[in-house]
């Protein structure tokens, strides 16, 4: 069996969605947990993603579409990238949970691999 994906959740991911993510075997960590990736850059961000093997989870498409963009054309390498959003993960009491169970799904099966380095998670 092939293990799951690793992953990095971005800074608007609270600590402890990493932390569910572990008790489930998922190997996550949190950008917010990381003082030294708090508050960095998103292309900072993307490169400790690379470096660390980690598909990045974020909210933030826009930004790191460009840069996922910018990585393909200039063939520097771009991290795997789950994108998010706010219409199907809505912040509300069950966020959290909801989130943990699709990121489990989605590292477990590997989406980002069988989806070209680029998966949108559901909220199902």
């Amino acid at each position: 069996m092939t293990s799951p994906t690793k992953l990095l959740l971005d800074e608007m991911f609270a600590p402890r969605i990493a932390e569910l993510l572990l008790e489930r075997g998922i190997d996550a960590r949190a950008v917010a947990a990381d003082r030294l990736l708090a508050g960095a850059d998103d292309a900072d961000i993307a490169a400790t993603a690379l470096a660390e093997g980690r598909a990045l989870v974020t909210n933030n498409v826009v930004d790191f579409e460009r840069l996922r963009r910018a990585g393909e054309a200039e063939q520097s390498g771009v991290p795997g990238l789950i994108y998010t959003s706010d219409a199907a993960f809505p912040r509300d009491r069950r966020f959290v949970s909801r989130l943990v169970v699709a990121l489990t799904v989605a590292a477990e099966q590997r989406h980002v691999e069988a989806h070209g380095g680029v998966s949108w998670l559901s909220g199902g």
